[in-house]
């Protein structure tokens, strides 16, 4: 069954000199991905009365952030909050939460992007369940180039088992990297054995406390150097400190250990800091082993797990482990793209024009310069990647970025060149912003 939306009903008319066409006739934009980008982009919007639609493939608002909803961010809510959508909030019988505190996943979500999607303006554009698996342009194939910024874009959304089609004039991807996790593997290759093993492998930070039964007292490995592999290593040792049978193994490639504690004392984000400062203790205290630099080559084993890899010292074997948890990073799902024409950056596959603000090796979340519409083209005039999804591989991204990002973006569609080249964002300078939850905190 396939059902067609045409909502509104006026081509694309945006251009790199004027932006969009502002006539109220136009087709909406579209928004793909419902958690803190792709609301605020909703909630710019609205602020600038422009027609949107935004598409949620989960059944909730921000339904990944359930996913790690017990994780506590590291960012206080002065950076989780877009200004506009807080503007829009104080209209409302919003609860404002106190900008110094630090929201969880869960409380991120119930306490701003829920009462955000409530909104009178903001909740009937919203479509739950709706997952769009490609997009186009009307009447054209990728090769096909006379007259294409002239078409509108078509996007093909799955809902209940049909496949719905929706116009738009220009789309905005905040799907983010949740859900494509990279691999154990040191050379980021899938592998089968990896894969037979999946359900003895999380690649996020487990809910360890709501399933205790999966690690107490069992030999469990944590493989990855940031900070999501951080937390996930406090959350056994407290598991650890009940059930002191537990057998914790921090895995890693970097050379120096003391890299992996980041900022510590010295981080503006004080609880990002603060991972630092324990994990150093727990692993000084025997509480945590460490092995250091290993180089993951290949997962075996039915019963028991077993790491085989290069060390410094030569091959080796770790035997034993009874679960994994992987905390390696994540990377962009390109698929519902491939009919659109990307500039992917070749390391990072992050928008080209980020590569070199965003690269890791150099900068920090805090480090990396305010950016807008004009960095994030595409050779697809109209649209556009943000939030994590647009710094592809790379850990550095804060959400307060997005939010600049997706401002500078709908001021442009709105015509409004000027707003859209004046980019502001200050953002704490210390620290790594590896999370692992999707680049959102």
């Amino acid at each position: 069954m396939k059902t067609t939306f045409k909502i509104l009903n006026q081509p694309s008319c945006c251009n790199p000199t004027t932006g969009c066409c502002t006539s109220e006739s136009k087709l909406p934009i579209a928004i793909i991905g419902a958690g803190p980008i792709g609301l605020a982009a909703g909630a710019h919007s609205i602020s600038r009365n422009q027609s949107f639609i935004l598409f949620e493939q989960g059944n909730e608002i921000g339904s990944n952030i359930r996913n790690w909803g017990h994780v506590r961010l590291f960012s206080p809510w002065q950076f989780n909050i877009d200004s506009t959508a807080r503007e829009l909030l104080k209209q409302t019988k919003w609860q404002e939460p106190n900008d110094e505190d630090i929201p969880t996943g869960n409380e991120l979500i119930d306490q701003y992007l829920q009462p955000l999607a409530e909104i009178e303006d903001m909740k009937p554009f919203i479509y739950t369940n709706h997952k769009v698996i490609a997009i186009t342009r009307k009447n054209n194939d990728k090769m096909k180039t006379t007259n294409r910024n002239q078409q509108s874009f078509i996007l093909y959304v799955e809902s209940n088992g049909a496949v719905k089609q929706f116009e738009a004039s220009a789309v905005i991807d905040a799907t983010g990297t949740w859900g494509n996790p990279n691999p154990a593997q040191g050379n980021s290759v899938w592998l089968p054995d990896e894969k037979a093993l999946n359900k003895k492998i999380d690649y996020h930070i487990p809910n360890i406390e709501a399933s205790p039964n999966l690690y107490a007292n069992k030999k469990v490995a944590v493989i990855g150097g940031g900070h999501s592999a951080i937390n996930s290593l406090l959350n056994l040792a407290k598991l650890k400190e009940k059930n002191p049978n537990t057998d914790i193994t921090w895995i890693l490639r970097k050379e120096n250990i003391e890299i992996a504690y980041g900022g510590e004392q010295n981080d503006e984000l004080a609880t990002r800091g603060a991972l630092g400062t324990r994990i150093r203790q727990l692993v000084e205290e025997g509480e945590i082993k460490v092995v250091t630099a290993f180089y993951v080559s290949s997962l075996k084993g039915t019963e028991k797990i077993e790491i085989i890899g290069k060390h410094k010292s030569g091959e080796k074997v770790l035997k034993g482990f009874d679960r994994l948890i992987v905390n390696t990073g994540s990377r962009p799902d390109f698929s519902i793209n491939r009919e659109l024409r990307l500039n992917i950056d070749a390391t990072t596959e992050s928008v080209p024009a980020l590569a070199t603000l965003i690269d890791p090796n150099e900068h920090s979340c805090g480090t990396v310069k305010a950016h807008g519409e004009e960095l994030l083209r595409q050779p697809e005039q109209g649209f556009y990647i943000v939030g994590a999804k647009s710094y592809g591989r790379a850990p550095t991204f804060l959400m307060a970025t997005g939010y600049e990002q997706v401002r500078s973006i709908i001021a442009f569609l709105s015509g409004d060149i000027e707003s859209a080249n004046n980019l502001e964002l200050k953002l704490p300078e210390t620290g790594v912003c590896n999370s692992g939850l999707g680049g959102c905190c």
